[in-house]
């Protein structure tokens, strides 16, 4: 995992205390924002399957809450009141440092120097102040080198800007840092078997396994197989513009395509109709830095409902950037019955049964022809 924007975000607010001291503190943070990203948002992001726009896991989105969060907690510890980050004006990380420092600290003060005229004057963009850090040896990831930009936690990579920026570069075009490109990956299929109790993953192809350790195994077996590797999407930023973005969540990719086909034995109709338009809901509350609010606040309760029923087993066989489904067992509170679906003359089920059911379903058919508001195009 890259340490660059909690370092860079760090700095901002132990300014006070010294480099030396600052980057003294800086594995103890790490591992605490990792072990944080993991039990808590990064777990019911997949909970509520929260992709904004239906193929992005809200890595960045997410990560954004929590890092704001840790460091209000530790300006506040250090009676710093001023947070300052390095957004620009352009993007949707300026709305989220934003929203989420006035919600938890509605005293503070939020300063974006890309945002204030007088250093927009002295640096006119991104090539000006990789020049500045190179001169003073300010240690950054970027450079003149590479052709895009690169934000990484735990949950996934955000490849922008740069390069990518044109829609004649294709996915594969990027430099993978969580594992291989899908063309890349093995030739064999690689099991992996998930256990989940209400929601939470306990154990990995039988191992116990804390949930910073299910992510850290799902990175690895994800990331060389190519699964979760260079997603393509172009997307519907906050501030009215639109971006392109290429990603990488392979832990995500693999620990939420299991918790989806989990979803899909113990959720009945009318609940997975609930269930799409509160991660739908999450997922933009998220994107557009609101988390931490009364709505989400209630929409993560209710999945928190379904939550409860998610446990089983799922396996899958990572190939070639697919997660694929292999088998499902020991699912207490699945709600689909192999002898009730089946086609042959078992189980409860009827056939004779929906005689009646689709003749009550035709008398409203029948009302709309005769109504003449059938439109037969």
């Amino acid at each position: 995992m890259s340490k660059l924007k909690t370092q860079d975000m760090l700095a901002l607010a132990f300014e006070a205390e010294g480099v030396d001291h600052l980057f003294t503190l800086m594995g103890d943070a790490n591992m605490y924002w990792s072990t944080a990203m993991a039990q808590r948002p990064g777990m019911k992001v997949i909970h509520a399957q929260a992709k904004y726009e239906g193929d992005y896991w809200n890595t960045t989105g997410i990560a954004r809450h929590v890092t704001t969060r840790i460091i209000l907690d530790f300006m506040r510890q250090r009676g710093i009141t001023v947070l300052s980050h390095g957004a620009t004006g352009r993007g949707n990380d300026q709305v989220r440092f934003q929203i989420v420092t006035n919600m938890l600290e509605p005293d503070f003060q939020v300063y974006a120097p890309w945002r204030d005229e007088s250093f927009l004057h002295a640096f006119g963009g991104r090539k000006e102040m990789i020049d500045f850090c190179l001169e003073r040896g300010i240690p950054i990831k970027a450079s003149h080198d590479k052709p895009y930009s690169t934000d990484a936690n735990l949950l996934g990579l955000t490849h922008e800007a740069g390069k990518l920026e044109s829609l004649k570069e294709g996915a594969f075009s990027i430099d993978p840092e969580f594992g291989v490109l899908p063309t890349q990956a093995p030739d064999t299929p690689e099991r992996f078997v998930v256990r989940f109790e209400q929601g939470m993953p306990v154990a990995v192809n039988g191992k116990p396994v804390s949930i910073l350790e299910a992510f850290q195994e799902a990175n690895a077996a994800g990331g060389r197989n190519g699964v979760g590797i260079a997603l393509h999407l172009v997307e519907n930023r906050f501030v009215g513009i639109k971006s392109r973005g290429v990603y990488e969540t392979p832990a995500m990719a693999v620990l939420g395509r299991a918790y989806e086909y989990l979803l899909q034995l113990i959720l009945d109709r009318r609940a997975r109709r609930l269930f799409t338009t509160l991660s739908e809901y999450l997922a933009e509350q998220i994107y557009q830095g609101y988390w931490f609010d009364t709505g989400s606040a209630a929409a993560k309760e209710a999945v928190a409902a379904f939550t409860q029923f998610a446990t089983g087993t799922i396996a899958l066989d990572l190939y070639k950037g697919n997660a694929i489904f292999a088998y499902a067992e020991d699912v207490p509170h699945c709600v689909y019955s192999e002898t009730a679906a089946s086609m042959e003359k078992v189980g409860e089920f009827n056939h004779a049964d929906s005689e009646g059911f689709l003749n009550v379903l035709g008398v409203s058919a029948r009302i709309l022809a005769r109504a003449g508001q059938v439109n037969r195009q």
